[in-house]
C-alpha cells in the first residue's frame, strides 16, 4: 500500500485550521504519553485551569475563559471533570451569589505538587520545539492579531463578494 499524501502540508495556508488542529492534537496526545509514562492519570485540557488557579488563586469559569482566551463552555466542561475527580471545588462568593470561584481541593493541591516537575519538563520541551521550529510564537501572535483585526468570517465574505 502506498503512503497517502499529506493533504494539510500540500494545501499550505488553505488548510491552516486543519494543520493547527492536527498539531494541537499531536502535542496533547504526546503530553498524555508523558503523564502515562509516570503513571499519572491526567488530561492535558486540565492544565490551563489548574495553572491559572495556582497563579491567581480561586477564579470563576468566566475569568479563566477570559484569561486563557478560550470558550466558557470549554472551561466549564473541564471544570466538571476536575470536580468529578475531586481536584477542584466551587466556592461561594459572599458579595455575589452568582459568582462561583473554583479552588483547588487538598487532592488538587497534592496533584499540582506531584506534577510540578513534569510541567517544568513539558514547558522546557515546548521551548525547545519552538526554537527548533524557528520561533513560532511571534508568528502565532501575528496570526492571532490578524484574526482580531479581521475575522475569518469577514475575510471569507469579502472574497465571496468579489467573486460575484
Amino acid at each position: 500500500m502506498t503512503e497517502q499524501p499529506d493533504y494539510s502540508r500540500l494545501a499550505g495556508g488553505a488548510a491552516l485550521g486543519a494543520r493547527l488542529r492536527r498539531l494541537s492534537e499531536r502535542i496533547d496526545r504526546e503530553s498524555a504519553r508523558v503523564y502515562a509514562a509516570f503513571g499519572i492519570d491526567f488530561e492535558q485540557r486540565w492544565f490551563g485551569i489548574l495553572n491559572q488557579i495556582l497563579l491567581n488563586g480561586p477564579m470563576t469559569v468566566g475569568d479563566i475563559a477570559t484569561t486563557l482566551r478560550v470558550t466558557h463552555v470549554s472551561v466549564s466542561q473541564s471544570r466538571r471533570s476536575l470536580e468529578a475527580r475531586g481536584f477542584v471545588k466551587s466556592l461561594s462568593d459572599e458579595k455575589d451569589a452568582r459568582r462561583r470561584p473554583i479552588a483547588l481541593t487538598p487532592r488538587g493541591q497534592a496533584l499540582t505538587v506531584e506534577l510540578a516537575a513534569l510541567w517544568q519538563a513539558l514547558g522546557e520541551s515546548a521551548k525547545e520545539l519552538n526554537a527548533e521550529a524557528g520561533d513560532l510564537i511571534p508568528l502565532l501572535n501575528r496570526l492571532d492579531d490578524a484574526l482580531s483585526r479581521q475575522s475569518l468570517l469577514d475575510r471569507a465574505l469579502a472574497h465571496l463578494q468579489t467573486s460575484d
